[in-house]
């Protein structure tokens, strides 16, 4: 019996076993949302699959994604990430990975958790799209144009609309899978 699934991610493996388990299921941990905050910066001007493919390769250079001690990170550290091959290797994306971190902390402390502060923009609930085909999907929208905006406002790099939009999409904020896709009504 064939399965429907959402177009974009037909033919990979690699792909579709993220579709299948991870992309728009809602995240509330603050430590996934921290993850894929790093990893959609990163893709900023690349495709998700290349960052998708280099996901435990930025798993075992960011000490597990620890916010903690990401922030931390000194200029030694940052250098050393400009020489690992196994992740993007763009200075200012780099050292946007330590400046976000610090910049997470800070919003946990004014809300309580990211995802307080995160989710607030669609009160705590998911926005659900009626996606026939994902080429019609949008790629921002006035509301990930303003969260772009509040997150610059305080200091966050390479967080466009664009990829304010993918994160959204990434962490079930909306759902846009397409409506005739097994994961639609999953999550």
């Amino acid at each position: 019996m064939k399965i429907n699934k959402c177009g974009w991610c037909l033919g990979d493996d690699l792909y579709e076993s993220y579709h299948d388990q991870e992309w728009g299921k809602p995240v509330y941990d603050d430590q996934t949302l921290f993850e894929f905050l790093i990893l959609e910066t990163m893709q900023a001007g690349l495709s998700w699959i290349t960052i998708l493919r280099k996901r435990q390769n930025y798993f075992d250079a960011l000490d597990q994604f620890d916010i903690h001690k990401i922030a931390g990170y000194h200029p030694d550290k940052q250098e050393e990430l400009l020489q690992n091959k196994g992740i993007i290797r763009h200075k200012l994306k780099v050292k946007s990975i330590v400046t976000n971190a610090q910049l997470f902390l800070e919003i946990q402390k004014e809300h309580g958790s990211f995802s307080e502060f995160i989710w607030g923009y669609v009160d705590g609930k998911p926005i659900k799209n009626r996606v026939v085909n994902y080429r019609e999907s949008p790629v921002n929208t006035e509301l990930s144009e303003q969260i772009s905006k509040d997150l610059k406002k305080r200091g966050f790099k390479f967080v466009g609309p664009t990829t304010v939009y993918a994160f959204m999409q990434a962490t079930g904020m909306i759902n846009d899978h397409e409506v005739n896709c097994f994961r639609y009504d999953e999550v």
